[in-house]
């Protein structure tokens, strides 16, 4: 998956909830700051295993969506 996939994703699932970055930072368990989370959702920083579950839970996502997109089709039909 290219980076810009996964941001289209990560934005259209944010802008849904109606949440910023700093929303999504402060609502997720890991403690993760609103620069960190821009970088994540920019492509810049990979998330490991419990930050990706984490920003998954606020944004409603499967957490492996930021390891292997392509398996996971039925979440481009819910984000349409």
């Amino acid at each position: 998956m290219r980076k810009e996939e996964l941001k289209e994703i990560l934005i259209k699932a944010r802008n849904k909830k109606g949440l910023s970055h700093e929303d999504v930072a402060t609502l997720s368990k890991e403690k993760i700051t609103r620069q960190y989370y821009g970088m994540i959702e920019n492509g810049e920083r990979k998330p490991s295993v419990k930050v990706a579950q984490a920003i998954s839970e606020v944004l409603c996502l499967e957490w492996t969506i930021f390891f292997e997109v392509k398996s996971n089709q039925k979440l481009h039909a819910v984000l349409d």
